[in-house]
């Protein structure tokens, strides 16, 4: 059986490979490809293999792009940081996956899977495709970190430690639950793409709150909501009428 890595951590590619090699003897590792662009060339030049171990996620992009950009007819066995709860998708499919850090009994399985299951040419890219728009629906990245400036220096700052983001004279500005101030060079619309809407919420067009920041709510004139956080704000935090709904089924998770 002849396999290939798709893995763009060295040394996550290097402990896959001693892995399988543990596992099954028999599987020959081809080679290790550590990109989208280079996976898609190396499909497009090069006859399929038996089986594929993909990481989701690589340095250049989402491993979903290398199926918009070139055909893999071949089986796959997703490799993911992500939770069993956001990997219900993958057990009711044929392909599996594999939780890092991945361990001997979570590769045996998987393998196992794959031996057991009749791969035939004419369904299995039908199946990849459905197991591909099934992925994208139930596990989207969001971001954790975020690169803000502190005097002469870039820090990371946690998603987590962020109780609110607001608009304060034109500049964006995260407010953490110890109450200290960073300038954020993105706009809240642009933020709210890349933070996890079951975490944050766009109140209103100059905030964005933490769900674990809602301290309580008070009604407001004109069936608006006023949203108050367990951290201090220069006002108050105004949800409109039309919003109201929205929130309410936020806030209710």
């Amino acid at each position: 059986m002849k396999a290939i890595i798709i893995e763009d951590e060295i040394v996550a590619a290097q402990a896959l490979q001693t892995l399988i090699k543990e596992v099954n003897p028999d599987i020959q590792l081809m080679l290790v490809l550590q990109s989208i662009d280079e996976s898609v060339e190396w499909f497009q030049t090069s006859p399929p293999p038996d089986l594929v171990f993909m990481d989701i996620h690589l340095a250049d992009g989402s491993a979903f792009n290398i199926f918009e950009r070139t055909t893999i007819s071949c089986p796959i066995i997703f490799t993911t940081a992500y939770d069993e709860y956001a990997l219900k998708a993958f057990e009711v499919n044929s392909i599996d996956y594999l939780l890092k850090p991945i361990n001997k009994t979570d590769l045996a399985r998987a393998i196992d899977k794959y031996k057991n299951f009749s791969f035939h040419s004419g369904n299995n890219t039908d199946l990849i495709n459905k197991l591909l728009v099934s992925i994208k629906q139930n596990t989207v990245s969001y971001k954790s970190y975020f690169l803000v400036p502190e005097k002469d220096k870039l820090i990371p700052l946690a998603t987590r430690d962020i109780a609110y983001i607001y608009i304060d004279a034109k500049m964006v500005k995260a407010v953490t639950f110890d109450e200290r101030v960073y300038y954020m060079d993105t706009v809240l619309e642009d933020l709210m793409r890349l933070l996890d809407p079951k975490l944050f919420f766009r109140a209103n067009r100059q905030y964005i709150i933490a769900h674990k920041a809602v301290k309580d709510v008070s009604l407001w004139f004109g069936s608006k909501l006023s949203v108050n956080l367990n951290v201090a704000t220069s006002e108050r935090i105004i949800v409109s009428k039309v919003k109201v709904g929205e929130f309410k089924k936020w806030f209710a998770g």
